[in-house]
């Protein structure tokens, strides 16, 4: 049976979202609950694969990759596994994902240069047909998704 959070648990995941580097004696504070207690659904959070992880946001244009790009491809079926491994190897491809329409498949990267995204489109387009498109900007950055924590809401 798979591990279902209960309200407490909703809880301590929206604290985490807001704050991952918070102290664990900072959420059982505000739970009224003990720091092992925390620490235990934490854990058991972490083993049910409902907490993914913890992470900092860095800017990628601090790190020198100013250019934001989505670019969809249309993936034989029969080259995925060579793709997606090829794909998995470029560090600034954040993001890969299998979807419905036209494409098969939507990259997000960030880029040095439209030189470079350049490159990158070239070396996916054996695998087929591309479609690019840069970001100018991101009104709704990403966000983490709202958590309930009422008895009866999911």
């Amino acid at each position: 049976m798979a591990f279902v959070p209960d309200k407490t648990d909703r809880k301590i995941l929206r604290i985490l979202q807001e704050n991952a580097r918070i102290s664990l004696k900072e959420i059982a504070s505000k739970l009224y609950m003990s720091s092992p207690a925390v620490s235990a659904r934490i854990a058991k959070l972490e083993d049910g694969g409902v907490l993914l992880g913890y992470h900092a946001s860095v800017s990628p244009a601090y790190l020198g990759y100013p250019i934001k790009a989505f670019v969809n491809v249309e993936v034989n079926p029969k080259q995925k596994a060579e793709f997606y491994e090829t794909v998995s190897a470029i560090p600034n491809v954040v993001e890969c994902n299998f979807v419905t329409g036209d494409y098969s498949v939507l990259i997000e990267g960030f880029f040095r240069s439209t030189e470079d995204l350049e490159h990158f489109v070239y070396s996916v387009q054996h695998f087929g047909r591309t479609k690019t498109l840069i970001s100018m900007s991101t009104p709704v950055p990403q966000r983490p998704l709202p958590i309930r924590t009422g008895d009866t809401e999911g």
